[in-house]
């Protein structure tokens, strides 16, 4: 069985974190702007949320940090909230659109 790369690994995990007021994975519903990977495995994940008053603000970035931090060969993970570009619908994959009934 091929090794899957960690990138593959941090998305999927991603992938299977949900928002919880949209039945969406907050990769699909494009919340997760960057993944920056160093040589050493260090783990930066910039993300955003739906609006600077969701009730998940402060319980979401902790839940990927810890997600991301339980993949074996993960070092350290850093998880960075931003509002620059701000979330827009325009953001969510095609899939995340038709789950949610937008196409």
């Amino acid at each position: 069985m091929k090794k899957q790369k960690l990138g593959d690994q941090i998305i999927d995990v991603l992938d299977d974190i949900y928002d919880p007021e949209i039945p969406v994975s907050i990769y699909e519903l494009g919340l997760i702007y960057d993944v920056k990977i160093s040589d050493k495995n260090d783990v930066k994940v910039i993300m955003t949320l739906t609006s600077p008053s969701c009730p998940v603000a402060e319980s979401l970035p902790e839940e990927i940090r810890v997600a991301v931090k339980n993949i074996k060969t993960v070092k350290s993970v850093e998880v960075v909230v931003t509002f620059e570009p701000p979330w827009e619908k325009s953001m969510m994959s095609e899939e995340a659109k038709l789950e949610l009934g937008l196409l």
